[in-house]
């Protein structure tokens, strides 16, 4: 079985993932759902697949070089192709960059869905997956420009949910994806204490997700990347 569009031709789909075992869980998931899928490890490669054919879609997950070059470069040359970003990054630059030159959806790694499938499908028909906590970013930024539009934006908030140094160290930890055990390391803490420092620093930002404290703790000016 091959999956199709609304105009009945097969949906073809560019997976670019530079972490093995990743790019393998998906594409055994979209092959078995039904679509002709390729895929790519590194920048070089997917400009390869793009000029041999035109994908449907392109999943993207910001390989060598940085993937928003991918984007702009596809949009160009193929702006029938839909683009949708799986990344760890869910900071302002990264969002902003990636919708700005053409994607037309941004999920967040640890707010993945379980059917990807379901996903490209939505996609395809015309939504725009985006996870809730960056969907929540786009509404409040758009505010503020309607609100403040003869004035610049305001700097980050710094630092209201009152987190100590040590989380604030951590949070640095959790945002170069350091394990728990390497960030133990690194900051001289017992390895078992770390996940009771994360519980506290998602109650205070109220964020359930590594990727959401990130991106939180980037809007309030707490970590830089």
């Amino acid at each position: 079985m091959t999956e199709q569009g609304e105009t009945g031709e097969a949906i073809t789909i560019l997976l670019v993932e530079d972490d093995a075992p990743t790019c393998w869980r998906l594409q055994d998931a979209l092959v078995k759902a039904g679509y002709e899928v390729r895929s790519a490890g590194t920048l070089a490669e997917a400009r390869q697949a793009l000029s041999v054919g035109a994908p449907r879609v392109t999943d993207l997950r910001l390989p060598d070089g940085h993937g928003v070059e991918l984007i702009r470069e596809t949009r160009q040359r193929l702006p029938d192709t839909e683009i949708m970003v799986i990344s760890a990054l869910g900071d302002e630059e990264s969002v902003i960059s990636a919708i700005t030159v053409g994607a037309t959806g941004y999920l967040l790694k640890d707010a993945f869905p379980t059917d990807i499938a379901t996903t490209v499908r939505d996609l395809v028909a015309g939504h725009s997956p985006i996870s809730a906590s960056i969907a929540r970013f786009i509404v409040r930024r758009t505010q503020g420009a309607a609100q403040n539009s003869a004035e610049p934006p305001p700097g980050p908030a710094l630092n209201t949910a009152r987190l100590t140094p040590r989380e604030i160290d951590i949070l640095w930890g959790i945002a170069k994806g350091f394990s728990y055990a390497e960030i133990a390391s690194h900051l001289g803490l017992s390895r078992q204490t770390v996940p009771g420092h994360i519980k506290n620093i998602y109650r205070k930002l109220e964020v359930h997700t590594r990727s959401e404290a990130v991106f939180e703790a980037v809007q309030q000016g707490l970590i830089k990347l």
